[in-house]
């Protein structure tokens, strides 16, 4: 092999599916392969075109857009484009262009159907055109559980540093979980060793405890794929274990994550995390709508489209909360920064205002509040700036009774639930979504779980709950019509957000109250009732069925509207659709009232 071929030989080793390949398959293409570099504004190929192979991005970045020339993501060093036309007719699926000075690999159309012929590991790796599974959606809709790898390698915190590097060699591995037990207590990679041993000059006999990450950050096995790529990318981490109720059991690599499915939302966050300025990140969220249409045509479910676009929002509010310290330095004492409405239940739309507030340490003093009552106004105009627009119903940390310490949220909480007063049931149905976005997370733990062991104790509490969640009705009408909005603005239409996926969220949020179960996304909150017995199976099937139908019938009225140059809203008129459409529609709004009649003549949780 000439020194080029070796060179390319061995970076084909650091990608998948190359990697997997045996030795000599991996020099034998590297051998076909050809290199060409180009400009910024350059066109590697256009929309219909024949394409002379296989591209893999060595230096540089790639914009690729689909045939109307809406832009499908931004690749950088190490992805490749390219293979669905080939797989296809050999035709240009998209149209690629540099976006600055770019040096690709290709790989000949010829050995790239060769290869696909040859290794099962290319041929599993490049089939994206499956019709049992949404185009582009691999990633994003696998479960973390199906993407770990569950051969770990662990060792004691007294491991010492060259013993930690002596048994990641033997393993073939890049990282070592640290445990005590089964729990999880750090983690140390290659990447440690080289920046805290070797560069500072310290001895192999330093205790790993010393150099690890500790109490790393972690997902559950139910998580999706994408939200460990957002979490890799936002957190710049390379290795992100796995944990189920406290105890490690997988790990996921930046290896596991190669395929190129979801890559758009993830450059936006990306972008977001590099972003100065508010200015900046307003110009990034402006594309979320383009990317809510593309998400939903994928073929994504619904909820999982909500949860990528809810990572954006998340991405953008921390990155506000640093902005907000640069400016304003250290938090005077420890704080949580919490969401709630769509965002803290993960199911953000293209029509999204914020919810949020503060939760404070106890030590907080007066002249504390006035320092955060300026932080939560950097950051909640920073949110509007961005898209996220001020919540008509203040609820913001701007707003000073939602910026408060521990204590205080206790006694909000502790009157809700005691005092069930009409705003008390309105209050509790917002704050009973809260999810912590950035501070200290243990704030809102301890708050969460007590506030949640109380709650599902009071029986009275729950039936006034109950009735709050009947206050909205699915839109159903006389024998097969529907009851549409009567006059105003909006006559003849249907409100599907508020007489639609709202009376499902509020039928979810008393399932999670009755039970005390952690989860606050919708979909998780009743699955979790399902198998805790709150829910029947069959009655737990069907309001998932029909949350399914309303949230995917909402987000494509959505992006219809994107689509015409409106903006996207909630009110659909029912005779945009088809027959089948609205006997389908109407059905879901059945099941869904089938569920609240049974709550409220008191047949209890089942369904």
């Amino acid at each position: 092999m000439t020194g080029t071929e070796t060179a390319l030989a061995e970076f084909l080793e650091t990608l998948q599916p190359y990697a997997d390949l045996p030795p000599d398959a991996r020099q034998a293409l590297a051998a076909e392969i050809t290199t060409q570099s180009y400009s910024e504004g350059d066109t590697v190929y256009s929309f219909g075109v024949p394409l002379t192979g296989l591209y893999i991005v060595r230096r540089g970045e790639i914009e690729v857009r689909d045939e109307y020339g809406a832009p499908v993501s931004i690749l950088g060093p190490r992805n490749s484009f390219g293979e669905r036309g080939l797989a296809r007719d050999g035709l240009a699926a998209t149209t690629a262009t540099a976006t600055q000075a770019t040096e690709l690999l290709i790989l000949p159309a010829e050995s790239f159907r060769a290869l696909i012929d040859s290794h099962e590991t290319a041929r599993r790796f490049f089939d994206r055109a499956r019709k049992d599974r949404p185009r582009r959606a691999d990633l994003a809709t696998s479960r973390v559980e199906t993407l770990m790898s569950r051969r770990l390698v662990t060792a004691p915190p007294d491991t010492t540093a060259q013993d930690a590097a002596r048994r990641m060699h033997d393993a073939g591995v890049s990282s070592l979980c640290i445990t005590e037990g089964d729990t999880l207590t750090g983690i140390v990679t290659i990447r440690d060793l080289s920046a805290r041993i070797v560069a500072e000059g310290r001895s192999g006999g330093t205790p790993v405890s010393e150099i690890m990450t500790a109490d790393p950050i972690t997902l559950p096995p139910q998580a999706l794929g994408s939200d460990v790529l957002h979490m890799m990318v936002e957190r710049r981490i390379g290795h992100l274990p796995v944990t189920e109720g406290g105890r490690l059991v997988g790990i996921v690599t930046q290896t596991d994550l190669t395929r190129w499915q979801a890559v758009s939302s993830a450059e936006i966050v990306s972008e977001i995390v590099h972003c100065d300025t508010v200015e900046a990140m307003a110009e990034v969220t402006a594309r979320i709508p383009q990317l809510l249409v593309q998400l939903v045509a994928s073929g994504l479910r619904h909820d999982v489209v909500t949860r990528l676009i809810t990572d954006i929002a998340d991405a953008a509010t921390r990155r506000l909360l640093k902005l907000a310290h640069d400016a304003q330095g250290d938090a005077p004492v420890r704080y949580v920064w919490c969401a709630c409405g769509s965002q803290g239940r993960q199911e953000q739309t293209g029509v999204s205002d914020q919810d949020n507030c503060l939760i404070l340490s106890d030590d907080a003093t007066e002249a504390d509040l006035e320092w955060f009552a300026e932080f939560a106004r950097f950051i909640s105009d920073g949110l509007h700036a961005c898209g996220y627009v001020y919540c008509p119903g203040d609820m913001m940390a701007t707003n000073p009774r939602w910026c408060q310490p521990v204590r205080v949220w206790r006694d909000y909480f502790h009157r809700w639930i005691n005092r069930p007063v009409p705003e008390a049931q309105m209050l509790a149905s917002v704050m009973f979504d809260l999810r912590p976005i950035g501070g200290e997370l243990a704030l809102f733990d301890a708050l969460q779980h007590d506030t949640l062991e109380d709650a599902s104790k009071n029986s009275i509490f729950v039936s006034h709950m109950i009735s709050n969640s009947l206050k909205h009705q699915p839109p159903l009408g006389l024998i097969r019509s529907f009851a549409t909005i009567r006059s105003g603005e909006h006559k003849n239409t249907l409100d599907l957000k508020h007489n639609g996926v709202v009376p499902i969220t509020d039928l979810a949020r008393v399932y999670a109250i009755r039970g005390a179960l952690t989860a606050v996304n919708t979909r998780r909150r009743i699955e979790e009732a399902r198998a805790r017995g709150l829910l029947s199976q069959s009655g737990g099937q069907g309001l998932l069925d029909a949350y399914d139908l309303i949230a995917e019938t909402r987000l494509e009225h959505q992006c219809t509207r994107i689509g015409n140059g409106e903006a996207p809203d909630n009110y659909l008129a029912p005779s945009t659709l088809s027959d089948f459409d609205r006997s389908h529609l109407r059905d879901a709004f059945v099941v869904v009232k089938g569920l609240q009649s049974a709550l409220g003549h008191g047949r209890g949780m089942l369904g």
